[in-house]
């Protein structure tokens, strides 16, 4: 992979992190806009995307950019940037530090680079398609444990489509029986993350969008777990339905959710 890529992808989470922490020290006063029920936009957000964008364009004019925060029409470049400015918004407005810079790199179809930085902790998950996942650098993969009762599950509740909240609370129920404990963090990038780097064993939810989910695709991946769609398909980054984390923890959370959700039920 090009390292100006690599470059270009390391400087923008910097960057934009950078960004973030500077407003979320002074979100008291933070600037919130809402785009929808229980959706919002925050000055953080565009003024991170802006920074991401402009340095993209200024070094890749070529290439196109889906980003959370702007409608621009794709062009036709078969490389693109996947953009979230801000993941873990509603945290951030709160001044709940739980948040994450997410951007991916998709070159004819496929995330070839990634990168999710939490700038709170300084950690920056990084991965590249065929070369492995890292943490700050260093070498980074999916936990070993196999066992139910020792898994530790992250996942978040429908929060844009309320209205399905039992039907998920099945699952929700089924897997709390069985696991250790779960967490509900309010960023899927981070959630993602952590399933690449061992802190917990799977991870699922629904009515993502692709910006959410393409960086920790790749992470996951490349840290050697396993991540589909929920009818165990890898159609996840664009039906915004994933489930994640080592085989055996992917398998039963699969199972449970093609009994309590009927395999694919989006927000």
């Amino acid at each position: 992979m090009n390292e100006q890529l690599t470059k270009t992808l390391v400087d923008c989470v910097k960057e934009a992190g950078g960004i973030l922490l500077d407003y979320h020290n002074r979100f008291k006063t933070l600037h919130v806009q809402s785009k929808g029920s229980f959706d919002f936009v925050t000055e953080a957000d565009l003024a991170a995307q802006e920074a991401i964008i402009r340095l993209i364009r200024s070094r890749h004019p070529e290439h196109d950019i889906l980003a959370e925060e702007d409608r621009t029409i794709p062009g036709q470049s078969v490389t693109r940037w996947l953009v979230d400015p801000l993941d873990g918004t509603t945290n951030f407005i709160h001044g709940f530090p739980v948040f994450a810079v997410s951007i991916a790199l998709e070159h004819k179809g496929a995330v070839v680079l990634a990168a999710v930085y939490d700038p709170c902790r300084n950690e920056l998950f990084f991965a590249q398609k065929g070369q492995g996942a890292t943490l700050n650098g260093h070498p980074i993969a999916v936990s070993t444990r196999q066992k139910l009762k020792e898994a530790l599950v992250a996942t978040a509740f429908p929060w844009r489509e309320k209205s399905i909240l039992s039907v998920y609370l099945k699952g929700f129920t089924q897997v709390f029986k069985r696991v250790s404990d779960i967490r509900r963090s309010g960023a899927a990038a981070l959630d993602l993350a952590y399933v690449a780097c061992g802190r917990c064993e799977g991870y699922w939810e629904l009515g993502l969008s692709p910006w959410d989910i393409a960086a920790g695709h790749l992470l996951v991946k490349e840290a050697g777990g396993s991540i589909s769609d929920f009818t165990g398909g890898g159609d996840h980054i664009w039906t915004g339905d994933v489930v994640a984390g080592n085989q055996a923890l992917h398998e039963f959370l699969l199972k449970i959710i093609k009994e309590t959700l009927g395999g694919n039920v989006s927000a």
